[in-house]
């Protein structure tokens, strides 16, 4: 899949990146969707996690806009959603990362704050 310049980040657009990718399970998934995209059943078997488990691990990627899913059907008729990673490309910089705290919300400030508590 070929990385897609991406514009410089906004600080809410970054934190949610990073926090994304801050898991070695989501870090996981990504890889293994890089490889070719899949379901969540098969996925769950491949990296060893339960659905459950994995679909929050894939609602905070596909948040985060690192992975799309879309539903399908199967030939017998049953939905399937499968995953794929989004192309993405980010640039961490001293520099990139002064503008994007420049602009970081003040819900996210808080929100994160609250997580350290």
């Amino acid at each position: 899949m070929a990385e897609v310049p991406h514009p410089a980040p906004t600080g809410d657009e970054l934190l949610k990146v990073l926090s994304a990718l801050g898991n070695p399970h989501r870090m996981r998934i990504v890889a293994a969707l890089q490889e070719r995209r899949n379901y969540v059943s098969a996925l769950a078997r491949e990296i060893g996690m339960g659905r459950p488990l994995l679909h929050m691990h894939l609602q905070r990627l596909e948040a985060a806009g690192l992975v799309v899913g879309t539903l399908e059907l199967a030939e017998d008729g049953k939905a399937m959603k499968y995953y794929e990673v989004a192309p993405f490309f980010y640039e961490l910089t001293p520099h990139v990362v002064a503008r994007a705290a420049a602009t970081i919300t003040e819900t996210t400030a808080r929100t994160a704050k609250e997580e350290t508590k």
